[in-house]
């Protein structure tokens, strides 16, 4: 479960925002997640629930943002959309892609008072 490592790395990145600027409360924090990413969103909100107990965002909501898969297949020379890494190019049905979006993970916003 590599998403405790990563609602850890969040929870780090909201204490940094919140020594910078100094908001003593977080209300809702927006997370980007792309659908290649390999983070389950479900085990994330259980793991971002658990790790920011006590902190500057205990109870905060979180509201998943989901990003979808792209890759550019080499064989049609045009951006595809894909649900998951090594799928085939629904155009073609070949297997030459790259990976172009949907492979992050970010805070995109927090919502402070």
């Amino acid at each position: 479960m590599h998403e405790m490592s990563l609602a850890e790395g969040v929870l780090a990145i909201i204490e940094e925002q919140a020594a910078k600027s100094g908001f003593a409360r977080v209300k809702t924090v927006w997370l980007e997640i792309g659908a290649l990413s390999g983070v389950e969103t479900e085990a994330m909100r259980f793991c971002f629930d658990a790790v920011t107990r006590g902190s500057v965002a205990d109870g905060a909501a979180l509201e998943i943002v989901a990003v979808p898969g792209t890759s550019w297949c080499m064989q049609c020379s045009a951006s595809v959309p894909v649900a998951e890494r090594y799928d085939p190019c629904p155009r073609c049905g070949g297997y030459q892609l790259q990976v172009q979006g949907g492979a992050e993970m970010r805070v995109k916003e927090l919502e402070v008072e």
